[in-house]
């Protein structure tokens, strides 16, 4: 199952959106949030799902990989839509002629629920998928620029973001080796009740705590030694840029949103 946790993975592939601005792909991944927020009916649900699909592709990144990042949620995603489908009030809905206690109103609710589920996380995928942690954060830091004139700390919160996300995928694995070392010694986390299976958290969460600091106190001791003092007069390898493909990819994606307004109004 850690093995399933793919958020926080950058894979170097050239494509169309690996080009792109990372500012550009911060704001259109809200907008897109925004869109699936706002789609109400059948057709808007579709076209957000086919955009999503295209994104997939034009990424590069194997689709099965985007999949594979749904496993570990996938028990949030059925249960959100277990609570949504019997708990919604509204017309009955009798399956083979039998009243289940599920409604019609509650059955729309949870396939909806899971349907943006599914594509917030693809989304966010997409966009951890084709933007590098340093690039993500460069692309914070210049969406965030106009707030440092107030004295809000910009660069720090872009560099902190980047950081976490940047550890997911390490502290996964750390884990994953801290399980397999318990089990070596006769620890089980499959058997048992389940306040039995919590219990036997415990030996694998107090290692991983101690990792996690020491993983984060020799990472301040890095960037002390190197001169780190923050985003003051810091010169970067690599300056962002927006050039025509993010023009392109934006007026693509405005189309895209207003044509999911449209139909939710028209429908």
């Amino acid at each position: 199952m850690l093995k399933d946790i793919t958020l926080g993975q950058y894979f170097p592939i050239d494509s169309f959106l690996h080009r792109l601005d990372p500012r550009t792909k911060i704001l259109i991944f809200i907008l897109d949030i925004v869109a699936i927020f706002m789609a109400q009916t059948v057709e808007s649900y579709v076209v957000l799902i086919l955009f999503t699909f295209l994104v997939m592709l034009i990424s590069k990144v194997p689709v099965k990989m985007y999949f594979k990042g749904l496993k570990p949620i996938l028990y949030i995603i059925v249960f959100t839509a277990l609570l949504n489908l019997f708990l919604t009030q509204g017309e009955d809905l009798p399956i083979f002629g039998y009243s289940v206690g599920i409604t019609v109103e509650g059955a729309i609710v949870a396939a909806k629920m899971a349907t943006r589920l599914v594509l917030l996380i693809i989304g966010s995928s997409a966009l951890t998928y084709t933007t590098s942690p340093m690039a993500l954060t460069d692309g914070i830091e210049k969406l965030l620029k106009p707030l440092s004139k107030i004295g809000f700390p910009t660069h720090e919160l872009a560099m902190m973001m980047s950081i976490a996300i940047k550890f997911i995928p390490t502290l996964i694995e750390e884990t994953d080796k801290i399980i397999k070392a318990q089990q070596a010694r006769g620890a089980s986390f499959d058997t048992g009740s389940i306040f039995k299976r919590a219990k036997a958290l415990i030996p694998m969460l107090v290692p991983l705590f101690i990792s996690a600091f020491r993983r984060a106190d020799e990472l301040a001791i890095a960037m002390e030694s190197r001169c780190y003092t923050g985003g003051d007069g810091r010169t970067r390898l690599k300056e962002i840029k927006f050039t025509h493909k993010d023009l392109a990819a934006t007026i693509c994606f405005l189309m895209f949103f207003a044509c999911v307004i449209f139909l939710d109004f028209i429908f």
